[in-house]
């Protein structure tokens, strides 16, 4: 470590540390200064302006340039033949699953942390998040997530007041939930589209609305044969797109079905628990078997907790051997596997007790379980145990630093190896997650449980606080990566949104009260509820269609500005004529010239 942190010692006043590659203790100089020599030779001269990039800025465009590093002629990383290279593998990958490099990962600028942390979290009020000073700090796709975390909370809000009185004093004629329902399906789909508009306006305001994906660059971990993409004409690695469909179709999905399979599997285990549990309450009637009454269902949420970790992990695997060419396209097919496992585990058993067993309140017991105990059983694995880990890690690193008599910054020092102990963030997937599964216990049966918006609500409050906290002092500062939107998550929720329409509706159907109104036909009362389903969903997409992306405003700005490149392109185009034809014109007169 003495080595690998001597770069402290630097005769630069103004030298700013963005970046940590921290090293293997025996990484040998050959190696070291091979990997010197390949940084330094993408290095590009420019204006050393610290004032026109902001420090997330310069850290992700060391990411990047790290990244692109590939293998051209070597066979081998210096100094370590075992470690093999062919041309257009990634250096940066092959250097870490080698050990060479333990890890990359940018600085926490004391400083502007510290305001940040001040308008942030530090005082728990109930207020509008700095969205643009995180955005500044962490990036657009960080602060994408914590502008939809802050924008979801206060829209539960009105279905939490609704639904107060509703499980006060109507709690078990269904038939008037037809109201609540109807109001919640309305509000999800109003919802999903102003946040579109309000996203809009957020990444017009940051420079990221307008992104083009056909132009995104090789993710570092795809792997193939160097050549020249057809397109943008760059050295890249190119990887057969049938190859990459026989491993998601014969390894991949064989995999996931059999994951669902042994989710089904637990599910049943869980109702033969509440089966158990329920004859033996039963049988004595005491106040212990009442309380057993409630053990099956926490038990089963915490293994539906552990069970999403773990598929999780297989699932990052099995993407990242699809060897997907972007970026977008490796999220895109991880989020599909996690998603459709996670809706599974999570609602399975639910839609088993409402449409099978068709169990009232053993549905209410059960969703009312699931969700308090997620949300706790997340806070206190995302948040508050990292937190006093990191706390413990911290007091150790002080005591280090006070012990060290070597001629460097300590300051600077102990920021480091405090910041490489501490855990890495994973991006905002689990994040997203979480509130998508949170959008499903309040929408999906919405009209069994009403208090669930309320519980959400709370659980938000604390969440956005301790988000930020597990942001700013949990986690190392995580590479900030640009946004235009909260990308596929915006799909996943307005299609929770649609099946909520379904649920609710044959829920409804299903009630006493409802099916008392036909007591001779019940062809009739489906009928009836396919028809209210079917109005529902032609009026949720009817106001998806009449509301627009993108305010008028950003509309008229866009188009102004693509007016505007079409105009500057023609000029370009025109000047360029303009000295061909007066080249050609000297040319024809020197010819004529006797």
């Amino acid at each position: 470590m003495k080595v690998t942190l001597s770069a402290l010692d630097t005769h630069e006043s103004s030298f700013t540390p963005l970046v940590v590659i921290e090293l293997a203790q025996d990484v040998k100089e050959e190696t070291k200064e091979w990997l010197k020599n390949r940084i330094i030779s993408r290095k590009k001269d420019g204006d050393d302006n610290d004032d026109f990039l902001t420090m997330a800025e310069r850290q992700f465009i060391i990411k990047h340039e790290l990244e692109s590093l590939r293998a051209r002629d070597e066979k081998m990383i210096p100094g370590y033949p075992q470690a093999k290279l062919y041309p257009g593998k990634s250096l940066l990958r092959r250097l870490l699953t080698s050990g060479i490099v333990i890890q990359v990962f940018p600085l926490h600028d004391n400083e502007a942390l510290k305001k940040l942390e001040d308008t942030w979290y530090t005082r728990f009020t109930v207020k509008y998040q700095p969205i643009d000073s995180i955005r500044g700090y962490f990036g657009e796709t960080i602060a994408l997530y914590f502008g939809f975390l802050e924008y979801f909370t206060f829209a539960l809000i009105p279905v939490a007041v609704l639904g107060l009185p509703y499980y006060l004093f109507v709690w078990e004629n269904y038939d008037k939930y037809v109201v609540f329902a109807s109001f919640n399906l309305i509000w999800s789909t109003v919802i999903l589209e102003v946040w579109k508009r309000g996203c809009a306006s957020m990444t017009y305001r940051w420079g990221t609305l307008v992104m083009k994906r056909q132009f995104e660059e090789p993710r570092p971990g795809y792997h193939g044969v160097l050549g020249i993409n057809s397109v943008t004409g760059r050295e890249e690695p190119l990887y057969p797109s049938y190859k990459r469909q026989l491993r998601i179709y014969l390894v991949s999905l064989p995999f996931v079905c059999l994951c669902l399979y042994f989710s089904l599997f637990v599910m049943m285990i869980y109702f033969d628990m509440e089966a158990w549990a329920l004859d033996l309450h039963e049988n004595s009637r005491s106040e212990w078997t009442g309380i057993l009454l409630y053990v099956p269902s926490i038990i089963y949420a915490i293994v539906i907790e552990i069970m999403n970790r773990f598929y999780r992990f297989a699932a990052e695997f099995l993407t990242s051997w699809e060897n997907h060419r972007l970026e977008s396209a490796y999220q895109n097919h991880l989020i599909l596997k996690v998603l459709v496992f996670n809706f599974l585990n999570c609602f399975a058993s639910l839609f088993y007790i409402a449409f099978v067993l068709r169990d009232m309140k053993l549905l209410r017991q059960s969703l009312a379980t699931l969700l308090i105990t997620s949300q706790i059983f997340n806070q206190i694995v995302e948040s508050l145990l990292p937190y006093w880990l990191q706390k413990k890690q911290h007091v150790k690193v002080k005591k280090k630093v006070q012990a060290l008599k070597a001629d460097i910054d300590a300051t600077l020092y102990e920021q480091v190896v405090l910041e490489k102990e501490m855990g890495t963030y994973l991006g905002t997937f689990d994040d997203y997650l979480e509130l998508f599964l949170q959008f499903g216990y309040v929408s999906l049966f919405s009209c069994v449980y009403p208090l669930a918006a309320a519980f959400a609500v709370l659980n938000n409050l604390t969440e956005v606080n301790s988000d930020a906290l597990k942001m700013c002092r949990v986690f190392k500062r995580p590479f900030s990566e640009p946004s235009a939107s909260i990308g596929v998550w915006q799909l996943a929720f307005e299609t929770m949104s649609v099946i909520s329409v379904v649920t609710n509706c044959a829920l409804i159907g299903m009630s006493p009260q409802v099916n008392a109104l036909f007591p001779e036909s019940k062809a009739d009362l489906i009928l009836i509820v396919v028809a209210v389903e079917h109005a529902l969903l032609a009026l949720k997409f009817i106001l998806a269609f009449a509301i627009p992306d993108k305010p008028r405003h950003i509309q008229m700005k866009l188009a102004r500005l693509e007016f505007e490149s079409l105009e500057a392109f023609k000029q370009q185009q025109m000047k360029h004529v303009a000295e061909n034809l007066k080249e050609d014109w000297r040319e024809g007169g020197k010819e004529s010239a006797p």
